[in-house]
């Protein structure tokens, strides 16, 4: 891993924390979508942009992600309040970097091509806003999101404090949107399926599948239509 100053350089957070309630039989961490873990996925999408990775699980879960991680360059950091949600994890793993900005993503987006990632934390760098979100199926995302690491983890430690979502951590950094016109033509919109279910996941299959991918979410260059400038 390369050391960096502090506050330079990017961090890409990958929340893995949840209780998968609604993911029969399992977590939806490990569960294998073409052969390996939606996990590796999501931090193998992130890696190539950042200068370091955190996942943030809960204290159970890390030697089995550990173990699916194998070699990767990660460190782990624990949600110091079980139960809460997203924002505990979010905010210790801002806190654990010094990095100036991140990309956030969950375990549960596996398609997501690393360049799209990277086109998020290219806006967020280039602009004065302390965060970049998308839309797609009609909505605003949380996830995956560009931040300004000092302005989310104020952001996320006042929604703590007041039992704020994910969204509100979001929202309260004024986001800039990218429109879904250009999600949809750039790397299309089922990139962004989340995966709750276990029909999720087939649906996750099909479209891995259609693209002839065992490998990389990014596919074989990933790009996945977007320019970005590569860590």
């Amino acid at each position: 891993m390369t050391r960096l100053k502090p506050d330079t350089g990017r961090a890409g957070v990958v929340l893995a924390g949840g209780r998968s309630a609604r993911f029969e039989d399992g977590d939806v961490a490990l569960a294998p979508l073409g052969g390996r873990p939606l996990l590796v996925h999501a931090v193998e999408a992130v890696s190539p942009v950042v200068d370091e990775v955190v996942v943030s699980c809960r204290g159970d879960q890390r030697r089995r992600f550990a173990a699916a991680l194998g070699e990767s360059d990660v460190s782990f950091v624990v949600d110091p309040v079980d139960g809460v949600g997203p924002v505990a994890g979010l905010l210790t793993a801002l806190r654990e970097t010094d990095r100036l900005t991140a990309v956030v993503t969950g375990c549960d987006l596996p398609l997501v091509p690393s360049a799209f990632l990277g086109h998020l934390l290219d806006r967020v760098e280039q602009s004065t806003t302390a965060s970049v979100v998308v839309r797609a199926d009609g909505r605003t995302r949380p996830l995956p999101t560009a931040v300004n690491v000092r302005a989310a983890a104020a952001a996320a430690s006042e929604a703590l404090d007041t039992g704020g979502t994910l969204r509100d951590v979001v929202e309260s950094l004024a986001p800039v949107v990218i429109p879904e016109r250009h999600v949809a033509a750039t790397v299309g919109t089922e990139r962004l399926l989340t995966v709750d279910t276990r029909a999720d996941l087939a649906r996750a299959e099909a479209a891995l599948a259609r693209r002839g991918e065992s490998g990389s979410p990014g596919g074989p260059s990933g790009a996945g239509g977007v320019r970005s400038n590569g860590r």
